[in-house]
């Protein structure tokens, strides 16, 4: 059957307009596309350069993290490394000592670490055993226990006794902490209803299989000495001439008192002085030639020596945020706070430390005898912000070669105590402290 001539023309129009139409709106549509992924595009790249012209080198600013330049350094001997021992009182204590010596024209000498440590232990036994176990006895000390030891039984250098005799290349105390502690214990529960005269004497064969026997005479430099004579001798320093100084308020100040941690074993005294001055003395130190052995609190989270080389005390800097960042701040989770607050890409704002702070952070157990370390120097970050230099004992473990660098709100609020020479105290504050 056939349509009508003029109603299949008609039809025909009709079916070409439509697919002209048809063709009209695709080109129409696809031009829309392309044109709305070219805006996007376009939008992109604008965004990009906007926020990469916002501020030129932001990027790199933000991850450059700090950067210091010394100010002064003191000379000091290359870093040791504790390893995995609690030893670090004698590794920083007599880094100190060897930092005097050369202060005083002296010869540079790496002192024995473990002669040290071997007399300690010793004594600490000793007392132990005499309180009926009622010490903390284990394997942390002080910086008195250094200049103890050395008064009572002189020293020698580390070439001479290195207190490795028990098949390890570094420092590895866990299996000797644990066999002089379960010892002395055995000797204080005295099953025998009396205590033995022979206890001390195994107590001492049992550090000489760890640390190997104590030399009585040396060769050194090519001449002889004895522990003794190499102290009064070749040494030289008089173990007087150095106090510990603290800054609590559960005492008087400019008094001496008992150091209330668990490691001061031999319950040894500190001078008590206000925390300004304890700054005081310290920068005094630096400035006139002197360094500092350095106990403090290490388990800050802005204590980031490794990673960072830093120790600080971040705080969220509200004052030099806009409202909008005030605003994205106060809404953040608090485990997102505190990742931002201790990124350390760059310099932080820090806490203001005041006395009181100091008081109820050691009161509280959040300030601990946690390390012994000793500041050389003192150095600026990149907007001037000062910060001393420190010598750790943990060998080579980063990007300073075992130095990092401790800013002044952190040393103010987390210094359980330091050990100077009386001269690297100020006058006035000698004085008050009838030294």
């Amino acid at each position: 059957m056939f349509l009508n001539r003029k109603i299949f023309v008609k039809k025909l129009d009709l079916l070409f307009l439509a697919i002209i139409l048809m063709k009209g709106l695709i080109i129409i549509f696809m031009k829309m596309k392309l044109r709305i992924l070219a805006i996007a595009v376009l939008a992109v790249i604008i965004s990009v350069q906007a926020i990469a012209s916002d501020e030129p080198g932001a990027d790199k600013k933000k991850k450059e993290g700090y950067i210091f330049e010394d100010v002064l350094v003191h000379p000091a001997l290359p870093v040791q490394d504790q390893n995995r021992s609690g030893t670090c009182w004698s590794f920083s204590g007599l880094s100190f000592l060897e930092s005097e010596m050369i202060r005083l024209g002296k010869p540079e000498v790496n002192l024995s670490e473990m002669f040290v440590v071997w007399h300690t232990y010793s004594e600490k036994a000793k007392k132990h055993v005499r309180v009926h176990g009622n010490l903390n006895f284990a394997a942390g000390g002080a910086f008195h226990d250094v200049t103890n030891m050395i008064r009572e039984y002189g020293i020698v250098p580390e070439l001479v006794y290195d207190g490795l005799k028990y098949g390890e290349e570094k420092h590895v105390h866990g299996e000797m902490d644990r066999v002089l502690r379960d010892f002395v214990d055995a000797v204080v529960e005295n099953k025998n209803r009396k205590i033995s005269t022979a206890w001390h004497e195994a107590f001492t064969s049992t550090l000489n299989s760890y640390l190997g026997e104590l030399p009585r005479t040396f060769e050194y430099g090519g001449e002889q000495f004895t522990p003794h004579s190499f102290a009064d001798n070749y040494v030289g320093l008089d173990m007087d001439d150095y106090v510990e100084i603290s800054s609590y308020t559960h005492h008087p100040f400019y008094s001496k008192f008992i150091l209330e941690v668990p490691d001061n074993w031999a319950w040894d005294e500190v001078y008590n002085v206000p925390v300004n001055e304890l700054e005081e003395i310290i920068d005094y130190s630096l400035t006139n030639g002197f360094t500092i052995a350095w106990a403090a609190d290490v388990s800050e989270k802005g204590f980031k020596s490794s990673n960072k080389g830093v120790a600080v005390l971040p705080v969220a800097p509200e004052i030099e945020m806009s409202d909008a960042e005030i605003t994205r701040w106060e809404e953040l989770p608090e485990r997102e706070k505190e990742q931002e607050l201790y990124k350390l890409e760059q310099p932080v704002p820090e806490l203001e430390v005041t006395q009181e702070m100091r008081q109820v952070a050691f009161d509280n157990y959040q300030t601990t005898d946690d390390h012994g370390m000793h500041i050389i120097g003192i150095a600026k970050d990149q907007e001037g912000n000062t910060f001393y230099k420190v010598k750790n004992s943990w060998g080579d473990y980063n990007k300073y070669d075992g130095y990092f660098y401790a800013s002044k709100p952190y040393v103010n609020f987390k210094t359980m105590c330091i050990m100077v020479h009386k001269d690297a105290i100020p006058q006035h504050i000698r004085e008050k402290l009838e030294l």
